[in-house]
């Protein structure tokens, strides 16, 4: 996911740059005079690409640098209302876009680091500032002399000369003027501000909850014959998350993923695994002091109330509305066309489990806990393939030279890592990088390691957009992040199959950012609509495991020699292996988000009791539970996807559609990789992404290759 940065476009794009990854912590952010008078945010930063000085910024600095950046953006915004000529283009919707740099630089750099490297500190600002970023924001949309000037630039639409570029930042500009309440008067008005600040402090306080309770250690194993059946590296990481938490001599586990996910593919024990995996369905919902049910309801509720206020039966008609779908119809016909294959091929791989716990003996039906750690030893009986098998040969460094490489062989860029720009944590890395022609594109930031002060999962974020003004092309700051687990000692770090793909998909979303090409940076880079966003992160992921690239960065982390063809062809024969669970688990947790985003009255629902009832209409199995359940969504409930965790699915349609089209003209071609470039990557949000799409392929995207690749044809 990525969100917008560009300062006005809706005041939740500020409030989604503040919430993502919030932990917990309520002392407040003392400032002293000195700090303020030195703060870097009120300074040009003097590194050569305009990267921030992260040893030089404290959180002290944050709270004067919002107050000074709403001060500058108000007059800002003052000066456009005041301006004695007539509305036009450049004096009110390009100056607009232009306005608020340093609100802009102060939020994005402050969203980042809650999200990578927060703090006490860092989430108290976070949520005192909430609020108040918020009312900035509703102010600005609620301006009616500031609307009366966009609306009149609006009216001359057709008489002015505008490319489509500047035609497309009107319209958005005008729509989002007039989806952030513009025409609402007198109760309505002041309405839309209390639900916004409300809905400001609860997506905050959801993030909060939920990051507190995953980094928590959940199951505690103090004997080492109860580690039966796990890997070496994954007890190595266990030992670590101990360690981590003052219990030298144990080892943890946790709620992140990478915690969670490798004991129950592996452990021998089904009362821990259980233990671990009810402890993973109940985040956020335990009744104590981090219980995200209620806040769901209400946040529920509320978007339902600002979405009538606004004329829309539902939220999920007023997000769709800028949306490649459109509406809730297309997007249930999407995930019903894939539901009914997907939960008939997981029925099937249900029997498959039962029968190999009954080949063995056991006394029980099959439950969720039980999934991963049946599904490897029916792979392994099935395809004499072991998953774990192939993590020697996937050593991190070997995995992201690989990914370097794929970009070199299609566009001919470059990546040259730099010591000499400043990062804020020993992890990070740092890369320049450079165009075919050697003329400098973007600063990549890499940040793979998982540890207590960033949140759960991977993504993409930048700390400066690409834009251009005044003739200067002004390049991006991207940052790719993830949670693999640290190595211990000397020992590499070796990723699992889906780490690998991870690491792809989110480079993906990096060169999206890196080969923007666009004047405004609203529309620049991956800010495109949310159902298009996946598309470039989820196409890279068909490199990862091509015959064609696997050999080239797969390789022994001890004796160097490249992942054997036998294994190659295993990886090929079980590609389509668990599908039905991997399709069902996600598409039931889409169907929740619009199942909670088409409700039509604005009542708080008993979250627990709307899911269940969501999942008994769709006909969900018990041995498989949705991806995400409601009180630990943190995607459609802090993290911009409401109505749209969708989107990774209709984005695979366009890329599987895509790379069919790459596999028959040829994986790296340089023609068709320009054409990539240049018509999907570059242009960003600056056209309508299917008019884009279909300037590439020549046709609409078809279903079937993405049905085929998931073998639920």
């Amino acid at each position: 996911m990525k969100r917008q940065t560009a300062v006005f476009l809706a005041w939740s794009v500020a409030i989604i740059a503040l919430t993502l990854g919030c932990a917990g912590g309520d002392e407040g952010t003392q400032q002293t005079a000195e700090i303020a008078a030195e703060n870097p945010f009120l300074v040009e930063w003097d590194d050569p690409f305009g990267a921030p000085p992260f040893d030089q910024i404290v959180p002290a600095h944050y709270i004067p640098a919002y107050e000074k950046g709403m001060a500058d953006h108000k007059a800002e915004i003052d000066s456009i209302v005041a301006n004695a000529e007539a509305p036009a283009f450049e004096n009110t919707i390009e100056a607009l876009e232009r306005s608020g740099e340093l609100l802009g630089r102060v939020s994005t750099y402050v969203g980042n680091q809650n999200g990578a490297h927060t703090n006490d500190e860092t989430q108290a600002v976070v949520k005192e500032m909430a609020p108040k970023i918020s009312a900035h924001f509703t102010d600005i949309a609620l301006n009616a002399e500031l609307f009366e000037r966009v609306a009149a630039v609006w009216g001359q639409r057709d008489d002015l000369e505008l490319d489509a570029e500047q035609a497309m930042l009107l319209k958005q500009t005008y729509k989002n003027f007039l989806r952030n309440g513009a025409k609402l008067e007198g109760e309505d008005r002041d309405r839309m501000r209390a639900i916004n600040e409300e809905l400001s402090k609860l997506s905050v306080q959801f993030s909060d909850n939920l990051l507190e309770e995953m980094n928590s250690p959940t199951l505690v194993i103090e004997k080492e014959a109860d580690l039966a059946g796990l890997p070496e590296d994954v007890m190595a990481a266990a030992a670590g998350v101990a360690s981590a938490n003052d219990m030298e001599g144990k080892w943890a586990f946790n709620l992140q993923r990478t915690s969670w996910t490798p004991f129950l593919t592996y452990s021998e024990r089904r009362d821990l695994r259980e233990k671990l995996y009810r402890a993973y369905m109940n985040l956020g919902s335990n009744d104590n002091e981090y219980e995200n049910t209620e806040i769901a309801g209400k946040i529920a509720a509320l978007r339902v109330e600002r979405a009538n206020l606004l004329g829309y039966d539902t939220h999920a008609d007023f997000v769709l509305e800028e949306r490649m779908a459109e509406t809730p119809d297309r997007v249930f016909e999407l995930l019903e066309r894939v539901w009914t294959p997907a939960l008939a091929r997981a029925k099937d791989e249900a029997l498959d489990l039962q029968a190999m716990i009954d080949s063995e003996s056991g006394d029980f039906s099959l439950e969720p806990w039980d999934w991963w750690y049946y599904a490897e030893k029916v792979r392994a009986e099935k395809y004499d393939f072991d998953v774990a098998s192939v993590k020697p040969y996937f050593e991190l460094e070997n995995v992201l030279a690989g990914t370097l490489d794929v970009a070199t062989r299609l566009f001919g860029i470059t990546f040259e890592e730099r010591t000499d720009i400043p990062v804020y944590q020993e992890d990070v890395k740092v890369y320049e990088v450079k165009d075919a022609d050697g003329s400098h594109l973007a600063i990549l930031y890499t940040d793979y390691f998982t540890r207590a002060s960033k949140r759960g999962g991977a993504w993409m974020n930048t700390y400066r957009e690409q834009y251009k003004v005044d003739g200067d092309d002004v390049r991006p700051l991207v940052a790719n992040h993830a949670n693999f687990s640290k190595p211990v000692g000397d020992d590499p770090a070796l990723l699992t199959l889906d780490e690998v793909r991870t690491l792809f998909h989110e480079f993906g979303h990096a060169l999206h950012g890196i080969l923007a090409d666009g004047t405004y940076d609203s529309l620049s880079g991956t800010n495109v609509y949310w159902d298009f966003v996946e598309m470039p992160s989820q196409m890279m992921e068909n490199w990862a495991m091509h015959p064609e690239v696997l050999p080239t960065y797969a390789k022994h982390y001890e004796t160097g020699e490249p992942i054997p063809q036998e294994m190659i062809d295993k990886l090929e024969a079980s590609s389509k292996f668990n599908q039905g669970f991997a399709t069902t688990e996600y598409v039931a947790a889409s169907l929740l988000d619009m199942k909670w985003h088409t409700l039509t009255e604005a009542e708080e629902k008993d979250a627990l009791a709307f899911e269940v009832e969501v999942m008994d209409e769709i006909g969900m199995i018990p041995a498989i539970i949705t991806r995400y359940r409601t009180p630990y969504f943190s995607h459609i409930w802090a993290g911009g996807y409401s109505s749209g965790y969708y989107s990774y699915l209709w984005a695979e349609v366009l890329d599987a559609d895509a790379f069919e089209y790459f596999e028959e003209k040829g994986i790296f071609d340089p023609d068709l990789a320009l054409s990539y470039r240049q018509n999907l990557l570059e242009p960003g949000g600056s056209e309508h992404p299917m008019e884009l799409y279909l300037r590439f392929r020549g046709q609409e995207p078809s279903v079937e290759p993405l049905l085929e690749r998931r073998g639920l044809l």
